[in-house]
Parts: structure tokens; sequence; C-alpha cells
């Protein structure tokens, strides 16, 4: 194993594009494996239904404030829906090349399933060695343990690692950085 002779891949689920940084980071973890590393990206659909719910209790709460509403009609689904798929897509492609750029392999997709069940069928499908889940800080979620990483050790029989976007490894140690115990 890691004689350079094959592949080393690696599922990377991550929450939205990835920086230079956040790429430069994920890939000095393997810097001292021989073989090929190939990431593999999961990145969500951001999912229309979810922002026009979000945005009719913002609504909601601006009638007590007596701020003209939006009815629903005025809300085009479609142009949304293509709106959220244009936007992950981009995402994804710019996660891609700053892989690229920090001199990873990476292909890419955008999924509808649950980021979870995504993740553990493409662990699955590509035999990764370990996981890799990017996010943004969800402090409620992490300590019910019903965030993506927590469900995902228990989904997943590879190593999973959990990192903060846009955070390095010395912020996320130190807990100066706005992750979990950076609050």
């Amino acid at each position: 194993m890691h004689d350079g002779q094959g592949t080393y891949d690696v599922v990377l689920l991550v929450e939205q594009a990835l920086s230079p940084a956040d790429a430069a980071q994920v890939r000095s973890l393997h810097s001292e494996i021989e073989d090929q590393v190939v990431y593999h990206v999961l990145l969500p659909l951001e999912d229309a239904a979810a922002r026009i719910e979000a945005s009719m209790g913002t609504l909601g709460a601006g009638d007590l404030m007596a701020a003209p509403a939006l009815a629903m009609n005025d809300v085009d689904i479609e142009a949304l829906r293509k709106e959220c798929e244009d936007t992950s897509n981009a995402e994804l492609e710019q996660t891609l090349a700053a892989i690229s750029a920090a001199g990873g392999k990476a292909t890419g997709t955008v999924t509808s399933e649950p980021p979870v069940d995504a993740l553990a069928a493409l662990v699955s499908t590509v035999d990764a060695r370990e996981a890799i889940i990017l996010t943004r800080p969800h402090v409620v979620a992490e300590f019910f343990h019903v965030d993506w990483t927590s469900r995902a050790r228990r989904k997943l029989g590879v190593p999973v690692l959990h990192l903060i976007e846009h955070e390095n490894f010395d912020e996320q140690a130190s807990g100066q950085g706005e992750g979990v115990s950076g609050l």
C-alpha cells in the first residue's frame, strides 16, 4: 500500500467552494503518500425549496413590522432552482480548480441526495481510504452529534476528518478561529 503504484482515493464533502488555502491544507494532509492521491468532491445542491421556506419565514416576520409581503406567486420556482444549480456548479468548478492549483487531481459532482448518504455511496464506489468533510462551523448540530461528520462516522468504515473551512490547522487546534472551540 502507498508504494507509488496505485491510487489513494479521498472523498471530500464540502458545504461551499473551497478557497485556495483550504485546498492547500487538504493537499498537505497527503503529501507523504506515494500513490497518486485522487480527490472525489461532493457538493450538495443548494435546496431551492429550503431557500423559499427561509424567505417565507423572513417575510412572515416582516409582516409584524409592516413590511410589504411577497406573494407566493411572485416566486419563480424554476428560476430559483436554476439559480441554485448554477451556483452549486460554479462552486464545484471553483473547488476543483483550487485543488488542481494546489497540485491535486480531483473529480467532482453536485448531488441532490442527502449529503451523508451521497458520501457513503461514493466512498464505497471509489473504495476510498478516507473521507474529509469541510463545513462552516455548526455549533448546535455538532453539539448534538447530528452534523454531517458525526453521522458519517457512524455510517462509514473509513477515517473521517472534519475541517472548518477558511481556518488553517493552527487556528482549528488553538481555538482562535471561528470553529466550535473558538466561540
